[in-house]
C-alpha cells in the first residue's frame, strides 16, 4: 500500500519561505542593501498599483496597525511612513531579518518578531488594523490564521486579507500556456472563488471582497511566451470593459469589519 503523506505543517512552511523571499529576482543588488528595497518597493507597486488606491495607508496614523506576514517589510514601511504604530511578524526569520534592516534603512520604529499566524502573541482587541495580504494562501490552516486576526482586532477595526481567485484570468492563462505561477512548489498553495473566501471570513461582521490584478508587463518571465505574453496579451485583456472582467482578477481582496 502506498504511503500516506501527512499534511504540510507550520514547521514546512516556515523552512519553505526562508529559503523562497518574495520577488527577489526583481533586483541585482545585495539583499538588505537600499537599492535592494527601493526594487523591491518599486515591483511591488508597480505590480499592485491598485493597493494605493484601496488600501488606507496614510489612514491611521498614531494607531496601532499588524501585518502577519510582513515579508521584508515593504507594505508594513509604508504605514509606518504615515505614522502608524507598527508590528510585524512572519514565520520566516529571513525576512524578518530583512524587515528590520528595510526599517532600519527608513529610521522608522517597528516591533518586528518571528511569529505564528495561527496563533499570535497579542492579546485580544490589540490593534486598529489587521493586515495579512498574500499569506492565508500559503498557511496551513487558513481557517485559524483569519480567526487569530480577527481576535486581536478591536471592535470596530479593519482587517485586510488578500487570496487568489481560482476564477480568474492568471489561473486559466496558466493552465493553457503550461507556465506555472509563482511558488508553486510551496507546501501550501490555496486558491479561492469568492464564495468560499467570504465563508472563510464568516467570524466578521461586514465584508467587501474586491477582485483585483489585473495583466501587467511581467519582468520574471523572458523567450517566447513572455514575450507574447506582454506583447499580446496584456494590452488587449485591459482594453476589455471592466464591467466584464472584474470577477476574474487574479487577487480578491477583503475588507473585513470587527
Amino acid at each position: 500500500m502506498p504511503t500516506r503523506r501527512e499534511p504540510p505543517s507550520q514547521h514546512d512552511v516556515r523552512a519553505y519561505w526562508d529559503a523562497h523571499i518574495h520577488d527577489l529576482e526583481v533586483t541585482r543588488h545585495p539583499p538588505g542593501s537600499p537599492g535592494f528595497f527601493a526594487d523591491l518597493e518599486q515591483y511591488h507597486f508597480e505590480k499592485l498599483h491598485h493597493l494605493p488606491r484601496l488600501v488606507p495607508f496614510e489612514s491611521y496614523d498614531g494607531r496601532r496597525v499588524l501585518e502577519v506576514g510582513c515579508g521584508a517589510g515593504t507594505d508594513l514601511v509604508r504605514f509606518a511612513r504615515h505614522g502608524a504604530n507598527v508590528t510585524g511578524v512572519d514565520l520566516s526569520p529571513a525576512s524578518i531579518a530583512l524587515a528590520v534592516r528595510n526599517f532600519t534603512i527608513e529610521k522608522k520604529q517597528a516591533k518586528l518578531s518571528v511569529a505564528d499566524g495561527q496563533a499570535l502573541p497579542f492579546r485580544e482587541a490589540a490593534f486598529d488594523l489587521v493586515y495579512a495580504h498574500g499569506v492565508v494562501q500559503y498557511t496551513s490552516d487558513d481557517r485559524a490564521l483569519v480567526n487569530e486576526c480577527r481576535r486581536v482586532l478591536k471592535p470596530g477595526g479593519l482587517a485586510v486579507f488578500q487570496v487568489y481567485n481560482r476564477i480568474s484570468w492568471l489561473n486559466a492563462l496558466s493552465r493553457v500556456t503550461k507556465v506555472d505561477l509563482e511558488h508553486v512548489d510551496a507546501p501550501v498553495l490555496k486558491k479561492y472563488s469568492i464564495g468560499e473566501f467570504r465563508s472563510l471570513l464568516g467570524s466578521f461582521s461586514r465584508v467587501r471582497i474586491v477582485p483585483e490584478r489585473f495583466p501587467v508587463k511581467t519582468r520574471l518571465h523572458g523567450g517566447l511566451k513572455g514575450t507574447l505574453y506582454n506583447t499580446f496579451f496584456v494590452g488587449p485583456f485591459n482594453a476589455l470593459p471592466r464591467s466584464l472582467t472584474r470577477r476574474f482578477g487574479w487577487h480578491l481582496l477583503a475588507f473585513c469589519e470587527a
